[in-house]
């Protein structure tokens, strides 16, 4: 049975056709965030076999094999992990309508040329071809990272870490850029479980060295690569008062009301925002997940395992005293805004108009359709209302958000849903037909925009 994977895939007229062939396909990718492990990119990793490979760690994979009663034991347990590949290969045939179904036929075409579909009776043979092609060294991880003509991945890291990795690529030559991205959210959230732990572990007993050293940490990771920040909130804190006075109140023991942590968390995020600034930094705010929810499960895996899901708070309000306050100080930088939720589309699509200012064209983004938005429906919905509301033209695209290395086909969706939707805009009659025009959109987009926004 021949896959569903072709030239046409996705695309629907002959215009989205001409912008993705001839405009958008063979762009470079900048993968500006995303969650693979510098290590495993530094020390050259080699798969064990396709479970290591497409399953290990993809919490996006183990909530529909949950959803389809496999037992836990077959998914992050210590089942043999050939059956665990059966496990997933048998849920995928059910996924019609669900982007897992389209990324996962892209990885196996992009990366073995295998256009057979994956279920339980292909299972076998579909493992067998792949674990037979991981033997070789062009699926190492640096190796699937120059087959999928990526130029510069951005991972995720906490602002204690030595970089080490990082500064390895680098002194080696690696081909692509890896450059650390700063989440401080450890050191932000002070009503967290862990923020105690963590401020002890770095010899944080006084909010002045909190200061001293949140500033010294972003100046480190700028000397080694750094362009942007990532803060995950589950909700917009925004509240003026004495940091020093809560985060001495939270070291004596005593318990914080909301109140207070919101003031700690807006003197950090407003601190950081001001190194940001200094160094010309992209800020990317991720507003709006409900994590961990099950906490049986929790307690058994840990977090980012697959019990996450999309809060509703209202965000309007506090998201615009927060930016407007750092615009009055002078130390709004370059931000980029998610939402989880796509309620707060609109929200965030006109929140941008409130901060742009030149000479930085687009400084104020709304990010792509994120974790359970990157799909078609939430891509297309979130590329409406920033065309609706902003300046499409300047969008700067897509990100993997992803911990595998061959998430990179992602980008291919995503190329082809907006030249798609670019191409319908055009056969409809809402755009004219002009390629010089089109191909400055589309190249920015899938490429261009992202690599001046972010000065690489």
């Amino acid at each position: 049975m021949k896959g569903i994977i072709n030239d046409r895939f996705m695309l629907k007229n002959k215009v989205a056709y001409k912008l993705y062939h001839k405009f958008a396909k063979d762009l470079p990718i900048i993968d500006y965030h995303c969650h693979l492990q510098p290590q495993m990119i530094a020390e050259n990793y080699h798969f064990r076999n396709a479970y290591d490979l497409f399953l290990g760690g993809d919490h996006y994979k183990w909530r529909q094999m949950r959803s389809n009663g496999i037992d836990e034991e077959y998914i992050t347990g210590d089942k043999d992990e050939f059956e665990k590949w059966m496990g997933f290969a048998k849920t995928l045939p059910l996924l019609i309508g669900n982007p897992l179904y389209h990324w996962t036929s892209l990885e196996l075409k992009r990366y073995f040329d295998i256009d057979t579909p994956l279920n339980e009776n292909t299972a076998k043979e579909i493992w067998d071809k792949c674990n037979e092609l991981l033997k070789t060294e062009e699926f190492s991880a640096k190796n699937l990272i120059k087959r999928s003509n990526v130029e510069i991945i951005c991972t995720t890291d906490d602002p204690a870490d030595d970089l080490r990795y990082h500064i390895q690529l680098r002194e080696e030559g690696f081909p692509t850029k890896v450059l650390p991205t700063m989440r401080p959210d450890k050191l932000v959230n002070i009503d967290k479980v862990e923020f105690m732990g963590y401020i002890e572990a770095n010899g944080l007993d006084t909010y002045e060295k909190v200061i001293t050293w949140i500033g010294e940490r972003i100046t480190f990771f700028n000397d080694n690569g750094c362009k942007l920040s990532d803060h995950a909130l589950e909700y917009v804190p925004y509240a003026l008062g004495d940091a020093k006075a809560v985060f001495e109140k939270k070291l004596s023991g005593e318990e914080l009301t909301q109140e207070e942590i919101d003031i700690y968390k807006t003197a950090l995020l407003s601190e950081c925002a001001k190194w940001y600034t200094k160094y010309g930094w992209a800020m990317q705010v991720h507003i709006g997940a409900l994590r961990n929810n099950n906490t049986k499960m929790f307690e058994q895996l840990g977090a980012d395992t697959g019990f996450d899901s999309i809060n509703d708070l209202c965000i309007a309000e506090k998201l615009s005293a927060f930016l407007n306050n750092l615009n009055m100080a002078d130390i709004l930088p370059k931000t980029i805004l998610y939402t989880l939720n796509p309620k707060d589309n609109y929200v965030l699509g006109t929140m941008l108009g409130n901060f742009q200012q030149g000479p930085k064209s687009g400084k104020i983004q709304f990010g792509s359709g994120w974790w359970f938005n990157d799909n078609r429906d939430g891509m297309e919905d979130q590329m409406r209302a920033l065309a609706n509301l902003g300046l499409f033209g300047k969008f700067v695209g897509m990100l993997t958000d992803s911990r595998s290395f061959v998430s990179y086909p992602r980008h291919e969706y995503f190329r082809r849903i907006m030249c798609n939707l670019v191409g319908t805009w055009v056969e409809e009659g809402e755009y004219p037909e002009d390629y010089e025009a089109l191909k400055t959109i589309v190249e920015g987009i899938s490429y261009k925009n992202a690599k001046e926004y972010f000065e690489f």
